[in-house]
């Protein structure tokens, strides 16, 4: 069986048994579904389609003895030539010097390096005696460890499918292999260890790429539908005609996306099962509206309604902008840490006794004492923000609230697909209309006097601004600005009149807040910070964004730092002040001055940095696929998605035979188990 212990594989001993467990293969299983990370090619090209600089394989038979010669602490270069194509070419070859003894005049050699169009020069990495067709054109290379080879292990592989291959079970059903023209599984394995060209090893890889997709959106999809079905009896009996005259009294009418994502939420609302949805939308998109909106509907439910955001200020914040909308149909209380004594325990008085109809606050929010008479809908803002364990207990607060999700972080259509799989998605990627865009400039060090005497105009005009460094002190290793230095210099740059302040992540949360309170009552003009300024502050009166050092932070990062002006309806400006020195970091100040839409800078950045690195942490609940990458290969990872929910709304794993070895694998997915449980 594929589950037998990997001794069980003709030549694998005890010793070479317990090297593989350095490398988590434990069962015959492992070892098969153990993939090469990479495949170098050997294809013989003619010399005239060689391009400069690449990898290339040459076929060709030497016409001189090999020359050595030693330099440095045991260094050494090898050269011969080679006759390709009756063309002399010279091979060079660095600490390699037992190969002298192993080539002669007149053998024909297989060489991999290299080129050099201008001297016609290959410098050699791989060699190997006798002409290219004696030598697999394709060699799989292994993540190994110790003392583990690709030799050894590809014996070991070899006996494993000679032994265990027929046990190797079709878990697609044939009409999808037949629609995407696909391998089976037992023949794209054997192709992935040994592919005999790269046609094959293309329709191999594009195999396991939809298989490990359609598993992981299947798991996602399933835990949805568990999640739901466990969930019953919190349908919401809105009053439509009231959440429509709430809307009417709105200073702007909604947007198509904000429409559509109300739509959306209010259908969810209306379900018997409890809602789990994600509201994505660029800075100034209009989601607060939406979701005060979806709070009235829950109020004309007669339910209670929470918003849980990761600051005080920001708190402050909505709860200012809520009580503006509701006016008098709705009683709304703060509470945060700030709230104490008599004060607080009024405010929890009426929370229980449903007095209180929404109840803004930060993690306050989900303390013991907090008691709900009737929650029925629950916001958590900025969610990447809160811990899994914050954001469950605030859904415990009451009888299976709905639960909406707010980002103002645009995720890549991608990785929301396979980060919140488990989850509805709705997307305002929509602008209000009449707002204006901030226009973004990048420049280099050398002008930052002149970016500091606009900001000084501006400021003299009542407006106010952000520099953002990335570092807090200086460092040995960074040659970038911080933020304390440049705190001193713009303090004597400007002068008395021009208050400029300090914040940094190593300030406590009251001197952060006490900070952000004099910003944004203008006692403080210019403010010099690091990142900690990036989520969720709005001061309208601050129009100028100074970005330094701005190419060590991904699209998504600068981005964001922009959204924190262009708030009120003054023109806004970014200046990005970067030096970079590769390709990459030019890219990203070019992408950043040509567009404003987060969900297209988001897709860019993705492209740039990859999905590890998105979210800033590995931990964001990305899988690691071993074939399948989510960029490259995002058609495949729709299709999967695709064919995931159709199989899950139609019953196919438990009604269709033909699903019956895709159902037992995931009923024996320990991944899955742990999530149920």
């Amino acid at each position: 069986m594929l589950s037998d212990s990997i001794e069980n594989v003709k030549g694998v001993g005890e010793k070479f048994a317990l090297e593989l467990e350095d490398i988590n293969i434990y069962t015959v299983h492992d070892l098969l579904f153990y993939f090469p990370y990479r495949y170098d090619v050997y294809e013989i090209k003619p010399l005239s389609e060689l391009i400069h600089d690449d990898k290339v394989t040459i076929e060709g038979r030497l016409v001189n003895m090999p020359s050595l010669t030693f330099y440095g602490k045991k260094k050494s270069r090898l050269t011969f030539t080679v006759e390709v194509e009756n063309v002399a070419i010279k091979a060079v070859m660095f600490n390699r010097a037992f190969a002298k003894k192993q080539l002669n005049m007149h053998d024909v050699v297989t060489l991999t390096g290299k080129w050099d169009a201008h001297r016609l020069q290959i410098t050699v990495s791989n060699y190997k005696k006798g002409p290219a067709e004696n030598h697999d054109a394709i060699q799989p290379m292994y993540s190994l460890k110790g003392n583990i080879t690709n030799i050894k292990l590809k014996k070991s592989i070899t006996s494993a499918l000679k032994d265990y291959g027929n046990q190797i079970q079709e878990i697609l059903p044939l009409s999808y292999l037949t629609a995407y023209k696909l391998p089976t599984r037992r023949d794209a394995l054997a192709t992935m260890h040994f592919p005999k060209n790269r046609l094959l090893l293309k329709h191999a890889r594009r195999r396991f790429t939809y298989e490990e997709f359609l598993l992981f959106q299947l798991k996602m999809q399933l835990l949805r539908k568990l999640k739901r079905e466990s969930t019953q009896g919190n349908a919401q009996s809105y009053d439509p005609a009231m959440v429509q005259n709430f809307i009417q009294t709105f200073p702007f009418p909604l947007t198509n996306a904000q429409n559509r994502s109300l739509g959306q939420i209010l259908s969810d609302m209306k379900s018997p099962y409890r809602m789990n949805r994600l509201l994505q939308g660029d800075v100034g998109s209009g989601k607060t509206a939406v979701a005060a909106i979806a709070l009235y509907a829950s109020i004309t439910a007669g339910k209670q309604g929470a918003l849980m955001v990761p600051t005080e200020i920001l708190a402050e914040q909505h709860y200012q902008s809520l009580k503006a909308l509701f006016g008098d149909r709705a009683k709304i209380v703060l509470l945060t840490g700030s709230v104490k004594g008599k004060k607080r325990r009024e405010i929890l008085t009426a929370v229980e006794a449903q007095e209180a109809d929404i109840v803004v606050g930060t993690h306050a929010l989900i303390q013991d004492d907090v008691n709900f008479c009737d929650l029925g809908f629950s916001i958590v803002d900025e969610q990447h923000r809160f811990g899994v364990e914050q954001r469950r207990i605030l859904r415990d607060k009451g009888l299976n609230p709905d639960v909406l999700f707010m980002t103002a972080t645009p995720i890549p259509r991608t990785l929301a697909i396979t980060a919140f799989g488990d989850m509805d998605v709705s997307v305002i990627d929509e602008m209000p209309s009449g707002r204006k865009e901030i226009e973004t400039y990048w420049t280099k060090e050398n002008t930052l006097d002149r970016v500091l005497h606009f900001i000084e105009k501006q400021v003299s005009a009542g407006e106010q601004a952000y520099v953002i460094c990335p570092l807090i002190e200086e460092s040995d290793k960074l040659d970038i600005q911080n933020a304390i230095d440049l705190f001193h210099q713009l303090e004597e740059f400007y002068p008395p009149t021009v208050n400029v302040g300090l914040m940094h992540g190593r300030l406590s949360a009251d001197e952060k807040e006490g900070v952000m309170k004099q910003f944004a009552a203008n006692e403080i003009q210019v403010l010099v910070s690091t990142t900690v300024v990036e989520v969720g502050v709005n001061v309208p009166n601050a129009t100028i964004m100074v970005i330094y050092d701005a190419e060590r932070f991904g699209l998504s990062q600068l981005h964001q730092l922009r959204g924190r002006v262009g708030r009120g309806d003054k023109q806004s400006y970014c200046i990005l002040i970067a030096d970079p020195k590769g390709e990459v970091g030019k890219e990203r100040m070019r992408i950043m001055t040509e567009t404003n839409n987060g969900f297209e800078l988001s897709e860019q950045d993705l492209k740039l940095r990859g999905p590890g690195d998105f979210f800033g942490k590995k931990q964001s609940g990305i899988p690691e696929f071993k074939v399948a990458d989510m960029i490259h290969d995002y058609r495949a990872l729709e299709t999967a998605r695709n064919d995931a929910q159709e199989i899950i709304e139609t019953n196919m794993l438990e009604e269709n035979e033909e699903f019956h070895n895709l159902r037992v694998l995931l009923e024996n997915d320990s991944f899955f188990k742990e999530k149920l449980d």
